[in-house]
């Protein structure tokens, strides 16, 4: 069974040969040292041969000798902050280890990359009571370059490690920089161990990427605007892979997002990739987020309705409410999880990414994409505008029903189309698509609150059915549908307003300025 650690530390390097501690006890805070021996500590570390974990900061090590001997996987969370997931010591890499690395990984095999001997000399910083503040290690390291191209390269450093221990405030950290600073100490410009071997033993440093740009104007085109996005889509649906697989708060959500932000973007930018490609890989798209989104909307609903119970007086609540709604949004949510990892497990979605990852090495590129942006995004974004303008007028002109509903539907798609087109145009238009984006998402926020009234109505009309067979009353249950048509009513009105405001000229006039 893996175990997660938050790891927040510092690391330095000395600017001589010779690293010497300074008086630690003289941080404010800190009312004694201990001096915890050597460890010494012999660590494998995992990659593809092409090193993708190491581009993207995880580590993955196999590691004998001191008192956390076993595999560890690290995830970036910010500067100096990561989290470790720590597994037993095996011949292979733990299955759930391996899982959380799939998306980046896929098929290909993890072998062995390099080996760190590290000599860890451990002091203890402690407060008056004797409590754990921190960790100081002075480790010397020695590194060899394992597998092929430049095998039994090696390079070595001596470095010094500050961790914090758990539930200690983060400001330790500054005053024992300020310390360190003052004897000679620097902060490392390897964010690890393995950075710092990869990079002392690598045979030469790599390619820089050549970015496209326009022969009229020396700017970059639309093509690689679009191109960046795009890749900017598809990174953050691999680095929330694991997220998912780890149930790491609102995951799913942001992994979902990201699916139909590519989607989108495909659509709105069909003047620049050829949609007789991108369509087939946009269905895939489309399969993925209805896949991840069983849970989430399931659980967006179920809080709707929770919502409403809690907000009604006691004498209005009539029969078994509360346990009604209980056992139905877990007879639903069943087995969601495990359906959304064999999901992320299957055959189906990995050639997805890998779909993903061949057409933006060689996008169907078409020929507006060697324009300029403003001679191509803007365009785009006016004929998304161009379509939710038309669904809207669409939506307004029907009376109340079923037909309006499903017309309000359609518009709350293309209101998220349009401000995803904005959003996708910022670094290029700036302020502009900024401005129409948050317009787009106001009308985007009434239709999504229409619409998640629309499936409230049908939930607690199932409700309502169940709790009459059970010989309860089925009274709140009318009730809150009523609420509900209230507020769909409250909607409609208000988007007349809202769209008023999102359909202003000079927020169009703006993106072609």
């Amino acid at each position: 069974m893996a175990e997660t650690k938050r790891e927040i530390e510092r690391k330095y390097e000395a600017t001589g040969d010779d690293v010497r501690l300074p008086d630690l006890t003289k941080v404010t805070g800190v009312a004694g040292v201990v001096d915890k021996g050597v460890a010494e500590l012999d660590a494998v570390y995992y990659d593809t041969q092409d090193l993708r974990l190491a581009a993207d900061s995880l580590t993955l090590r196999r590691r004998t000798g001191g008192d956390d001997a076993g595999w560890h996987l690290k995830f970036p969370v910010a500067t100096g902050i990561r989290d470790e997931i720590r597994a037993p010591l095996s011949p292979d890499v733990p299955r759930t280890l391996a899982a959380l690395l799939r998306s980046r990984v896929r098929d290909t095999r993890l072998t062995p990359v390099v080996r760190l001997l590290s000599s860890r000399h451990v002091r203890h910083l402690l407060d008056g009571d004797g409590t754990l503040l921190a960790e100081v290690s002075v480790d010397a390291v020695r590194a060899e370059r394992l597998g092929p191209g430049v095998p039994g390269a090696t390079a070595a450093w001596t470095e010094v490690e500050v961790e914090l221990a758990d539930d200690v405030d983060p400001d330790l950290l500054d005053r024992v920089e300020k310390r360190l600073r003052k004897a000679g100490l620097r902060p490392s410009h390897s964010a690890s161990k393995l950075a710092r071997a990869l990079a002392e033993t690598a045979p030469e440093a790599p390619d820089v990427p050549v970015v496209e740009k326009s022969p009229a104007t020396g700017k970059a085109t639309a093509g690689d605007h679009v191109l960046g996005y795009l890749r900017a889509q598809r990174d953050a649906l691999v680095d929330l892979d694991p997220a998912v697989r780890r149930d790491l708060p609102d995951s799913v959500h942001q992994m979902r997002v990201a699916t139909r932000r590519m989607r989108s973007a495909f659509k709105s930018y069909g003047k620049v990739l050829d949609r007789t490609v991108t369509d087939p890989v946009g269905e895939e798209l489309k399969w993925l987020a209805a896949e991840l989104g069983v849970d989430r909307d399931q659980e967006v609903l179920t809080d709707r309705l929770q919502s409403r119970i809690a907000a009604l007086p006691r004498p209005l609540l009539l029969g078994p409410v509360r346990g009604r709604l209980r056992i139905w949004s877990v007879a639903r949510r069943s087995g969601s999880r495990r359906k959304t990892l064999a999901v992320l497990d299957s055959k189906r979605y990995l050639a997805l990414l890998d779909t993903l990852d061949a057409l933006l090495d060689g996008p169907p590129l078409r020929p507006a994409a060697r324009r300029p942006v403003a001679q191509v995004v803007p365009k785009a974004v006016l004929k998304d505008y161009d379509r939710l303008a038309g669904r809207i007028a669409h939506a307004l002109e029907l009376g109340p029903g079923g037909p309006r509903d499903l017309a309000m539907h359609d518009a709350r798609k293309a209101a998220k189309r349009a401000r995803y087109a904005a959003e996708a145009a910022k670094p290029a238009l700036g302020a502009p698509a900024k401005k129409f984006a948050q317009r787009m998402k106001a009308v985007q926020t009434v239709l999504g609150d229409h619409q998640d009234s629309v499936v409230a109505r049908e939930a607690l009309r199932g409700l309502a059915i169940q709790a009459h067979l059970a010989g309860e009353s089925s009274f709140t249950w009318g009730l809150l549908y009523g609420q509900e048509v209230a507020t769909a009513a409250d909607r409609e009105r208000e988007l007349s307003e809202v769209w008023r405001r999102a359909s202003r000229p000079e927020l169009r006039e703006r993106l072609l300025a």
